[in-house]
């Protein structure tokens, strides 16, 4: 029988998701029923005239009683931490770290930030378009030879309202981390989001010349926190359908979680579902993307016929995540959370760290080449890290060699990129702009299609090189930037903001997908679709979640333990 109203209160402070409307849904807790608003919250000091003070006379009028759920890893952020607060957050297995911006506070955006690249979405990366944070593991040490080199704690970047000036890590599942283990975490911080003195005279001295991304807020371009990360997965970029780089890269996560249970190889091959210290279940089929392997060495076969429709393809993606129904990056706060010490990888995480060259060069090729569905790239793989764990790759010494960021320093590090094996032009050009060079653009079919529908210039794998010269050589030494931020741009035209866009729409974002109907239809239309195809399959997705699980487990432990998806994951 469906009598009482229950209002579920999230916290709007900084770092929370929140909502400015009230849901409406039904819940059963024990043999009651009740009708359910999903409501923003109570602000004391909101307007009467305002969204949220309209929101919360809305929530008193309609309630009997209210439960508040508030998420303690997000909750503590809202303001400025006190020592109380910090002791607090210690006590739930979470240090914050804070990272002074120092010049780049005046005009530095985290969403723009991070989502200015592809990298940004292959695992283990986890953008939440909700609150707004950065969410992944970091390792705690980055020299390979370190005995914490292996260990990894999961790590969410926020940049708070009411302190511009600082970004703020959680570092969860730890009572306390060393200064050196700081160090390391805020090292890797700052490459992700180039926060380099170097890196922020670039981005200036970018934007006197091209005005638009000044406008815009455009000049940082995400990468990896290590350099291996990015050499990886710029060879996972070749020869292949975006949607195999993203579950290759997945895949690679999913086996560094699994290298840290203490299994054999041959076990971890034999492995059909392994359980992860009483958390979320391992399988082995979702390593095995979904791209079939025939497509890697097929040439464009020029414009084809769009037949299906980006509503059913999205449904198609949503299938494939019907066993991850939360989010890959997704933690919780457990009372088992593990300090510092042994393998160092989160309890309760769904997804590893990406690997290490250490962790791979120990593997068998045809074993990491079947797992990952890497094909020929595991070879080339293994190789690299490989080379990097005996010291003839020496991987610093590569960072460091940059010098003035010259042409002249270019060609010299390409020539050395050049004799790794798998390193074609492509590649050392992406891995170059990962490392800050910006003089050359990396050119594939991907650039052809771009020069073709935005330029209306009929290109070439052998001309295109010289083609995005003639167009982006004006903008010297900043080519890179002025023709990424052109992609960028446009890829938003037709998909919708990619910062807002759910993470199982990301493998949407194909060629395929980005050409003009022949019937003349307006893109927009296209656009339209997919973005309000994602949003009712992230409510649907949220509400089936929420009320059929978080809240009989609120209600059954006497506290929130879990992850909401889309709400505070």
């Amino acid at each position: 029988m469906q009598e009482d109203c229950l209002i579920l209160l999230f916290d709007t402070k900084e770092g929370c998701p929140c909502y400015a409307d009230v849901r409406d849904g039904v819940a059963k807790l024990g043999d009651l029923w009740f009708r359910v608003l999903d409501s923003a919250g109570l602000e004391a000091e909101a307007s009467s005239g305002s969204v949220l003070g309209t929101t919360a006379a809305m929530t008193l009028t309609s309630s009997q009683f209210a439960l508040f759920l508030v998420d303690v890893r997000l909750a503590l952020l809202a303001h400025k931490m006190s020592t109380e607060d910090t002791a607090a957050a210690s006590a739930t297995g979470v240090v914050v770290v804070e990272l002074p911006l120092g010049d780049a506070a005046a005009t530095f955006n985290l969403e723009k930030a991070v989502c200015s690249h592809g990298l940004f979405m292959m695992a283990p990366n986890h953008w939440d378009p909700q609150s707004k944070t950065l969410q992944r593991p970091l390792r705690l040490n980055l020299d390979p030879l370190h005995e914490d080199h292996e260990a990894s704690l999961m790590v969410q970047i926020s940049h708070p309202i009411h302190s511009p000036h600082v970004l703020r890590l959680c570092v969860f599942d730890t009572s306390s981390l060393s200064p050196q283990h700081q160090h390391s975490l805020l090292d890797q911080v700052r490459r992700m989001l180039r926060l380099s003195d170097e890196e922020n005279r670039r981005i200036r001295d970018f934007q006197e010349v091209h005005e638009e991304s000044k406008n815009r807020g455009f000049g940082r371009v995400f990468r990896s926190p290590t350099l291996f990360e990015d050499m990886v997965k710029c060879i996972l970029l070749c020869n292949c359908q975006w949607s195999r780089t993203l579950s290759m890269a997945k895949a690679l996560c999913e086996l560094q979680l699994e290298l840290q249970l203490p299994l054999s190889n041959e076990s971890l091959v034999c492995a059909g579902n392994e359980t992860i210290s009483g958390c979320q279940t391992v399988e082995t089929n979702p390593f095995v993307p979904k791209t079939p392997s025939g497509k890697e060495s097929k040439k464009n076969p020029g414009v084809r016929k769009c037949s299906i429709n980006l509503a059913n393809r999205y449904a198609e993606v949503k299938e494939t995540e019907d066993n991850a129904n939360l989010e890959e990056s997704c933690v919780q706060i457990s009372d088992r959370s593990q300090p510092l010490g042994g393998k160092g990888v989160s309890s309760c995480t769904k997804i590893g760290n990406f690997p290490s060259p250490r962790e791979l060069a120990s593997l068998d090729e045809k074993l990491l080449a079947k797992r990952c569905n890497l094909g020929y790239r595991a070879g080339r793989i293994l190789k690299l890290a490989r080379e990097i764990v005996k010291g003839s790759i020496r991987l610093r010494e590569l960072e460091d060699v940059r010098g003035t960021l010259s042409l002249s320093e270019y060609d010299k590090l390409a020539e050395k990129l050049k004799v790794i094996d798998g390193f074609g032009p492509f590649t050392c050009a992406n891995v170059l702009m990962c490392m800050g060079f910006y003089h050359v653009i990396p050119t594939d079919s991907e650039t052809i299609r771009h020069l073709e529908q935005v330029h209306a210039k009929s290109s070439t794998i052998r001309a295109v090189q010289r083609d995005v010269e003639v167009i982006y050589g004006k903008y010297a030494p900043f080519q890179f930037l002025a023709y990424w931020s052109e992609v960028w741009q446009f890829y938003e035209e037709w998909f919708g903001k990619l910062s807002e866009m759910p993470p199982p729409g990301y493998k949407l974002i194909t060629a395929a997908n980005m050409r003009p109907k022949r019937n003349g239809e307006n893109k927009r239309i296209k656009n339209e679709l997919i973005n309000q195809t994602m949003l009712d399959a992230e409510d649907e997705e949220r509400g089936k979640c929420f009320y059929a699980d978080v809240l009989p487990q609120a209600v059954a432990s006497g506290g929130v333990s879990g992850c909401f998806p889309g709400i505070a994951s």
